[in-house]
C-alpha cells in the first residue's frame, strides 16, 4: 500500500470523469478500491450536474462538484453563465488535493485537471493512450503529472481502477464494486411504477446501429408475458419507439418522461433489464439486477457486464443475438 502523502493526514482524492452516463457508471469502482486501501481517504469528484443523482448514492464520495458544460455552452454570453462558471472554478479550488485523476482524458477535463489546486508534492495523474473506439484526445496528458499507460483493449470499468491502483500503489485484483446500496425491500414506488414485478426494456440509444430489430423486442415480450414490461425514452423519437413496440404488445407501458434519478430507480427495481449497450442497460447491471445486456454494433469486451452471475451478455459487433438466445437467458435469470 502506498503511504499516504503528510504521514497520518488521510488522503484528498479528486476524481475528473465528467460524462457520459455509462462512463459515470463505469468510473465509481474506483470509489470502492481506494476507499479498501485508504479508508480515511476523502473522495471528492467532478461530472456533469446531469449525473450528480448517479454519483451521490455511492457514500463514500464525500463532495460532488456539479459541471454544466453541455448547459453553459449554450448561453456563454450570458452573465449568469459566466457568474456560474466562476462559481464552478471557486469550489474546484476550495480544496487541496494529494491525487487528482483525470479518467477521460478530454481536453475539458484535462484543463478542470489543470485548475484544480494539490499540495506540495501533489500528482495528477492520467491516461497516456485511449483505448480502442473511445474517445482521447493527447492535448489532455499536458495537464498531467503522471501518465498510466494501459492496453487499448482494457474493459471501461478496469481503466479508472488500472490508472489509481498504478498512481496509489495496490493491485486491482477484486471484482468491480460499484459502491451502490441495495435497495429496501419496502421502498417505496412511484405512481408510474408497478406493484409488483417487472420487466424493463432498455431499447434506445443514439445509435441505430446498436439497436435491436423492433420485430425481436415484440417477439420476446410475447414471450414474457404476462410479466408487465416497462418501456422509458429519452427523446421524442425513442417515445415514439416505444409507443410502436408497445402497440404490438399485450403486456407493455410506454412511461412518462423519467428524471435521471427517476431512471436509475426505474433500473433498481426491475425484475428483469434487458437492454442494449447504453448507460441505462450499465445501471441495472451495476445494481447487479438480472440483466441481459444486447450487443450488436459495438464490441461486448468493452463494456460488458463481468461482475455477476445475474448479467448475461449476448451478441458483439455485427452479430446480435437472436431472439431465442435472449429468451433463453431472461427465463435462466428469472427463475
Amino acid at each position: 500500500m502506498a503511504a499516504q502523502a503528510g504521514g497520518k493526514q488521510p488522503l484528498n482524492i479528486l476524481l475528473v470523469r465528467v460524462s457520459s452516463l455509462g462512463d459515470v457508471l463505469h468510473n465509481l469502482p474506483m470509489v470502492a478500491d481506494i476507499a479498501r486501501h485508504f479508508p480515511d481517504a476523502n473522495i471528492d469528484w467532478v461530472v456533469e450536474e446531469g449525473y450528480v443523482s448517479l454519483v451521490r448514492l455511492n457514500p463514500r464520495v464525500r463532495t460532488i462538484i456539479p459541471f454544466a458544460l453541455r448547459r453553459w455552452r449554450k448561453s456563454l454570453g450570458k452573465p449568469e453563465t459566466r457568474a456560474e462558471i466562476k462559481a464552478f472554478f471557486s469550489a474546484l479550488r476550495q480544496q487541496q488535493y494529494d491525487y487528482v485523476f483525470d479518467t477521460q482524458g478530454l481536453l475539458k477535463t484535462g484543463i478542470i485537471m489543470g485548475a484544480a489546486r494539490v499540495v506540495k508534492g501533489g500528482r495528477k495523474v492520467g491516461l497516456a493512450n485511449g483505448s480502442e473506439g473511445s474517445g482521447y484526445e493527447g492535448i489532455s496528458r499536458f495537464f498531467h503529472t503522471h501518465s498510466i499507460a494501459l492496453d487499448p483493449r482494457t474493459h471501461a470499468v478496469a481503466r479508472g481502477r488500472l490508472v489509481a491502483g498504478a498512481a496509489l500503489g495496490y493491485a486491482v485484483d477484486t471484482p468491480a464494486d460499484f459502491g451502490l446500496p441495495e435497495l429496501p425491500a419496502d421502498a417505496p414506488r412511484p405512481d408510474w411504477m408497478p406493484a409488483g414485478p417487472y420487466a424493463v426494456y432498455f431499447h434506445g440509444t443514439a445509435r441505430d446501429a446498436k439497436k435491436w430489430a423492433p420485430q425481436n423486442w415484440i417477439a420476446l415480450g410475447h414471450k414474457l408475458a404476462p410479466m408487465p414490461i416497462l418501456l422509458p425514452w429519452g427523446s421524442p423519437k425513442e417515445k415514439a419507439e416505444a409507443e410502436t413496440l408497445a402497440a404490438s404488445l399485450p403486456n407493455a407501458q410506454v412511461l412518462p418522461k423519467l428524471s435521471m434519478a427517476d431512471a436509475v430507480l426505474l433500473a433498481r427495481h426491475a425484475a428483469l433489464a434487458v437492454g442494449v449497450d447504453t448507460g441505462l442497460t450499465h445501471i441495472a447491471a451495476a445494481f447487479t439486477r438480472p440483466t441481459v445486456e444486447i450487443y450488436a454494433d459495438s464490441p461486448r469486451w468493452k463494456t460488458e457486464g463481468n461482475w455477476s452471475p445475474k448479467i448475461i451478455n449476448l451478441g458483439d459487433r455485427g452479430t446480435p443475438p437472436t431472439v431465442a438466445e435472449v429468451l433463453a437467458a431472461a427465463n435462466s435469470l428469472r427463475f
